[in-house]
């Protein structure tokens, strides 16, 4: 078995390394110097089901201009995600689409090195931790619903997106977010967009270019903030991840900076994703929506006088979590998981070379009728315990990933939306227009191609 040294010295060399032929595995590039990178951005899951139709669950093909092969299936993603022969990278997948955006977030780390950096950034989302910020979160997001605008038309998508940024900056910054929350969020913005960039070259008003240029404010943002935050001993993470810089060794003040840069990019914008898609189903499925209005008024009635929603009430939210989970089956944040092979591996009699781009589909399996009754149905109640249909394979179920790589805010992403969906749905109801249907992008993360219009009224 290769060791985590062994593996990081090998995907370390992977650029100087000719990638080899995939002509034995079925398949077919798409169109000359293009592929499917087309049909890959507008419509990711429509592609990868008619290449599993035609081809079968292990196939190659060719996306933003690089060759690979996608795995599909349980047993697929167990294999690459818990790769217990340390061959498969994520720095070698992601850093082509990522490196200049969100440069060394944890997500751009591996074996070893992503390790270390991870027993350090799990510090964040300990019980604790999360119980801390719950407290904190609440009366930000009361305030922030307060002004929300009720009997107009308006997109979900800014206004979560905006509230999101506002708490999460007060949790993991200890800051409040003045007149450069604007800035921070369209840099954020920005930079997610620009990793889908064609054109790769800095030429002023291209995806590239405001890309870049959203990176480099965040980096100026946040290395500004940290001689503060290393002299400081607040409760936020920001100051307790330079106290551990200082502690453990190792971490550079632009490792502090990447690594904040990409937690608040992957806290704000994964929850944004994902609440708009909630906020979407219970808008088509209004007796969903009041039968979790139903349970934030029980869970409220359970609250001593003036006692807020604790860490403690969260496991009252039992429909509230089915729903949560479906949300994330439905609609994943995160559509396609890539990585890059260290060394030569086999999988279901396909031999797989070194430096091959392997692409993984959360959103393929999480719709297999092998696994899940009328998938294309909301059903909540497929997560209950009478039925717990998510439960027919560890791998079916992967929003988050899995392995060494899962992601560490997976119950940070769930109180986040729980504390939201209990503050919003006591205070309004909210719709669509009738007949809408919302259209999404699935790639990089899957958002509202038009915001997502509702309507709220008060309760």
């Amino acid at each position: 078995m290769t060791t985590l040294e062994d593996a990081q010295n090998r995907a370390a060399r992977l650029p100087r390394l000719p990638q080899r032929k995939l002509d034995h595995i079925p398949g077919d590039y798409g169109w000359p110097l293009f592929g499917q990178t087309l049909a890959f951005l507008r419509d990711y899951q429509g592609l990868v089901q008619r290449q599993a139709r035609r081809y079968g669950p292990v196939h190659r093909g060719s996306i933003l201009f690089q060759r690979g092969v996608t795995l599909l299936g349980p047993e697929a993603n167990e294999f690459v995600l818990r790769d217990q022969a340390h061959v498969f990278s994520s720095r070698a997948a992601w850093n082509p689409i990522l490196e200049r955006l969100f440069t060394d977030g944890l997500m751009l780390r591996d074996f070893a090195d992503h390790k270390f950096h991870r027993r350090i950034m799990q510090q964040a989302f300990k019980k604790p931790a999360l119980a801390s910020y719950l407290a904190r979160m609440n009366p930000h997001i009361e305030a922030g619903l307060a002004d929300w605008p009720v009997g107009d038309t308006f997109t979900f998508f800014d206004r979560i997106k905006a509230l999101l940024l506002d708490v999460g900056a007060q949790i993991f910054f200890g800051l409040d977010m003045g007149p450069e929350a604007d800035r921070v969020n369209r840099s954020f913005i920005d930079a997610a967009d620009a990793s889908l960039a064609v054109l790769r070259v800095p030429v002023p008003g291209t995806l590239w270019h405001r890309g870049l240029s959203g990176r480099r404010y965040l980096e100026r943002f946040v290395t500004d903030l940290i001689p503060e935050k290393r002299r400081a001993a607040t409760p936020d993470f920001f100051s307790q991840l330079c106290q551990a810089a200082a502690e453990e060794g190792g971490l550079t003040d632009q490792d502090v900076a990447n690594h904040m840069i990409f937690l608040l990019f992957a806290a704000h914008d994964t929850t944004t994703s994902t609440l708009c898609s909630l906020i979407y189903l219970l808008c088509r499925h209004p007796e969903w929506q009041a039968r979790l209005s139903a349970e934030m008024e029980r869970v409220a009635a359970g609250l001593g006088e003036d006692e807020a929603l604790g860490y403690e009430h969260l496991e009252a939210m039992v429909e509230t979590g089915w729903v949560f989970r479906e949300t994330l089956r439905m609609r994943p944040a995160l559509t396609t998981f890539p990585r890059r092979t260290v060394e030569d591996v086999d999988f279901q009699g396909y031999r797989i070379p070194r430096n091959t781009l392997v692409n993984l589909s959360p959103l393929f399996t999480h719709y297999m009728p092998e696994y899940w009754r009328e998938p294309e149905r909301f059903d909540p109640e497929r997560f209950s315990e009478g039925r717990a249909e998510h439960k027919g394979h560890h791998f079916q179920w992967i929003p988050f990933g899995g392995g060494q790589h899962k992601c560490l805010g997976l119950n940070f992403a769930e109180i986040q939306a729980k504390a939201f969906l209990f503050h919003f749905l006591r205070r309004y109801r909210v719709s669509v227009r009738e007949g809408y249907e919302m259209p999404v992008q699935l790639v990089p993360l899957a958002m509202p191609k038009d915001g997502l219009p509702v309507w709220i009224e008060r309760r």
